[in-house]
């Protein structure tokens, strides 16, 4: 039996939870993590009570024909990683100097919030066309790592 490391753990806990995800056309799933303790996980999707894009007869973005990574706004799903800061805000977990294990890269709109929360390191499987993001990610100094 071959023990994961940490990084494979955390990881693997991310994509599991990717599971959850009602959304079209990406399944992401975030775990915020402190000192090799789970925190608060999160998956995308519409927001708590409301109608997934399968009940609403499909993907808006995908409708308009909008690419990834772009027009953020046009979106029913609030996005993985901002799932996992709320639901640590929503049960009082604080999350300062955490990690945040992540499916994809993060989009521009996520990696402001996540410098916000004074999360300082990303760990991710799957990149993703936001370079806009990636200087966000730059100017803050947070540590951003790709897991093969």
């Amino acid at each position: 039996m071959e023990r994961p490391d940490w990084h494979r753990y955390f990881i693997d806990i991310a994509k599991l939870v990717a599971t959850r995800s009602t959304c079209l056309r990406r399944s992401v799933g975030a775990v915020i993590v402190k000192d090799k303790r789970l925190i608060a996980t999160g998956y995308n999707g519409a927001p708590a009570g409301l109608k997934h894009c399968d009940e609403l007869g499909g993907c808006l973005r995908q409708k308009l024909g909008i690419p990834s990574g772009e027009r953020h706004e046009i979106c029913r799903a609030t996005h993985a990683e901002q799932n996992a800061i709320i639901q640590a805000a929503r049960h009082g977990s604080a999350i300062e100097g955490s990690d945040l294990y992540c499916t994809h890269q993060p989009c521009s709109l996520c990696a402001k919030m996540i410098i916000n929360a004074g999360i300082k390191r990303i760990f991710f499987i799957e990149g993703y066309p936001d370079d806009f993001a990636l200087s966000f990610i730059k100017e803050a100094g947070l540590e951003l790592t790709k897991i093969e």
